[in-house]
């Protein structure tokens, strides 16, 4: 079975009041979940990873028997697609540490979001550009950051 899930996350201000929302859908594309939320101040990038990683929880939760899982993350997200499947290998060798000699950003969510064992095909989508389910995630986002303000 392979599931697709959409994920945004955003920021008024950054940082500032930020929100993260999913989509989770199954294989004739009908959505079986969807949430958001959001924290008082905090960073764009920490949303879009949230959103993954609560997607990514809320599929372990639907299907403990994640072998028999695949799924497609998509997201509009350089940094969330790029650390995940390129950048994270050189991070976890550098003891966390970037090519800059900096310590990495978001480094508790990185941990976080690397200690899944799902299988994921990780899929970037351009923001904003009609995609229905980003959108919604996107609407969703907006609606996380608005409770807050």
């Amino acid at each position: 079975m392979q599931i697709s899930i959409y994920t945004d996350g955003g920021c008024h201000g950054n940082p500032g009041p930020g929100g993260w929302a999913y989509i989770i859908l199954d294989e004739s594309k009908c959505i079986v979940a969807e949430k958001y939320g959001g924290e008082k101040h905090t960073t764009n990038n920490r949303m879009e990873l949230l959103a993954v990683i609560n997607a990514l929880e809320a599929v372990s939760v639907m299907r403990p028997d994640n072998n028999a899982l695949d799924s497609v993350v998509f997201t509009d997200s350089q940094y969330v697609r790029q650390g995940i499947t390129s950048w994270i290998y050189t991070w976890k060798k550098n003891g966390w540490i970037t090519a800059a000699k900096t310590p990495v950003k978001n480094k508790d969510l990185w941990q976080r979001l690397d200690g899944f064992s799902l299988s994921v095909e990780w899929m970037w989508v351009r923001g904003h550009a009609g995609n229905i389910f980003n959108e919604k995630c996107d609407a969703m986002t907006q609606l996380a950051i608005t409770s807050l303000l």
